[in-house]
């Protein structure tokens, strides 16, 4: 590949944070490193957080079947204690980052449930077998049975099953996004929107951006590469990957759910007809995709009080309204 220009400089308020946290997180990651990281605090501390949110919430694990002929899986329901509106509540669909390899349903489940709380929606949130134990098909085969649960279930846990939007970060917005391609040519539920949060997208590597951010961040070349790996195996990289594994494979088609991307180590999900439906992040037009510039893989996350999260919050929430108030 020819040179590509360096990334640009992280917004202030975020390179003093990632300043901070770099000696606990390194950018890299390889296949060796995967079972210090998963007993390391960045995953473990997700057990100690309040999930109930001081008590907007009432919290449960449930058993639910999982795929055909495979292990049961665990959902993590959350659901208003108080909703200011009578009815059925929209229903998030929550599917938790990690790379493939790491993580669990409460991982990064705070921010949905953050959303939530404003929008008074319930929260489910899918765990999911992991790579490289559980390759391809393993982790999409198991969202699509929550996604599946959820939708048969929706009235029995206050939600409305006709007003479902699936949201991700990182491998949990690429596995969002291929869950809008797997439920839609299986004719499933349909969600009626996806929020795909820094997703992995494409296991091939090789854009600009993904070369920009080697050694850069907390999530780098290398720890994408490791990530696809794990997930694929020798097929990583090759011409026979499923799009329901790299959403960026899929050929350009129609009738997926509108969503709201961030930027992403890979290329634009495949779409054609109708545009998505995205407000502006600080002026420019209705319907053109928010950009947020100079910040680092999950940089909301890490440093929610900066103001350039506290504007990608605000754009989250106010997408999210405006959808569902169209549903």
């Amino acid at each position: 590949m020819t040179s590509v220009p360096p990334p640009p400089p992280f917004d202030p308020e975020l390179a003093a944070a990632l300043e901070l946290i770099k000696e606990f997180i390194s950018p890299g990651m390889s296949l060796e490193d995967i079972d210090e990281i998963r007993r390391g605090p960045a995953i473990t501390q997700a057990l100690e957080l309040d999930l109930t949110l001081d008590g907007a919430f009432a919290v449960e694990d449930r058993e639910v079947a999982g795929p055909v002929g495979e292990p049961a899986i665990t959902l993590l329901i959350c659901r208003p204690t108080a909703p200011s509106t009578a009815g059925a509540l929209p229903v998030i669909y929550h599917v938790h980052g990690g790379g493939m390899v790491l993580g669990d349903r409460r991982v990064g489940v705070s921010g949905a449930l953050e959303y939530a709380r404003e929008l008074d929606a319930v929260v489910v949130s899918v765990e999911y077998r992991l790579a490289p134990e559980h390759p391809h098909p393993a982790p999409i085969e198991d969202v699509y049975a929550g996604l599946l649960w959820t939708a048969e279930h929706a009235k029995e846990i206050g939600g409305d099953p006709e007003r479902i939007v699936i949201m991700g970060a990182s491998a949990g917005g690429g596995l969002s996004a291929a869950l809008a391609l797997l439920t839609r040519d299986r004719g499933g539920p349909r969600p009626i929107g996806q929020l795909l949060l820094c997703p992995m997208l494409d296991d091939r590597n090789d854009t600009p951006s993904a070369h920009q951010m080697a050694g850069v961040g907390i999530w780098d070349r290398t720890a994408n590469e490791t990530g696809w790996t794990a997930l694929l195996g020798d097929r990583r990289g090759g011409p026979d990957v499923s799009p329901y594994a790299a959403p960026a494979r899929g050929r350009r088609t129609s009738r997926t759910s509108p969503g709201l991307p961030g930027r992403r180590l890979g290329r634009n999900l495949p779409r054609r007809g109708r545009r998505l439906r995205v407000p502006p992040l600080a002026g420019g037009r209705s319907g053109r995709t928010p950009r947020l510039a100079r910040g680092f893989h999950g940089f909301d996350g890490f440093a929610p009080q900066a103001a350039v999260s506290q504007a990608a919050r605000a754009a989250h929430v106010s997408w999210l309204r405006r959808l569902l108030a169209t549903a």
